[in-house]
């Protein structure tokens, strides 16, 4: 499906689609509040379907996904992209197995990030959800999770990422320090696990801070 460079219309239907179910379940979740979070996934070789910026994640509709190529430019919509599409395009161009990207904001995220704010990564070991993450195959193992500092300047920020991640291509997430997750799979439905396997992880951190571990 993902192998033509050409932009295909059905593809992008059945993809924003997938981006608005996700919303609605993110937003349930209470991990993307009001107009936060991004969301995206793959129509082609050279194409994505990404929410458009300003958009309620919980009352998305098909006008509020838009295309953009990998370049991050608009190719059939009015619409502003995301402040943040650049951060999901050089996913898509890193990793080419890449179908879906999700981005939230929620609690733990962003208190967990601020919390460790001398750490440039967060550790996790010892929980047996870590193996619900893709390359992930024991609970023994340290999963580390890089910080990114929290920027206005997005192209800088996802060179930042791509440079981490071409060292480091079996870790499939990042936090933005005070600012929130992002995390990608080979398509909707293992992004959409790897946000629920990742939320309860920040969770369980943020509770073994409140009890002194």
């Amino acid at each position: 499906m993902f192998d033509r460079n050409t932009f295909n219309q059905n593809i992008f239907t059945e993809k924003s689609l997938e981006i608005i179910q996700a919303g609605q379940f993110l937003y349930q979740q209470g991990w993307s509040p009001a107009t936060s979070s991004n969301y995206s996934a793959r129509v082609s070789a050279q194409h994505i379907a990404i929410t458009a910026s300003g958009k309620h994640k919980g009352e998305l509709k098909n006008e509020d996904i838009m295309a953009v190529n990998l370049r991050g430019q608009a190719i059939n919509s009015q619409e502003k992209p995301s402040a943040e599409t650049l951060l999901h395009t050089s996913l898509y161009e890193l990793f080419p197995t890449t179908g879906a990207v999700l981005h939230t904001h929620s609690i733990a995220a962003t208190v967990l990030s601020r919390y460790l704010s001398d750490h440039a990564c967060l550790v996790l070991q010892g929980y047996e959800l870590q193996k619900a993450l893709a390359g992930q195959s024991t609970h023994t193992e340290n999963l580390e999770i890089p910080i990114f500092e929290n920027t206005q300047d997005i192209a800088s920020l996802a060179r930042e990422a791509t440079s981490y991640f071409e060292q480091n291509p079996l870790v499939p997430a990042y936090l933005i320090r005070g600012h929130g997750l992002y995390t990608w799979g080979e398509n909707m439905q293992t992004c959409l696990r790897h946000i629920e396997a990742l939320e309860f992880l920040l969770q369980c951190e943020v509770e073994n801070i409140k009890m002194g571990k």
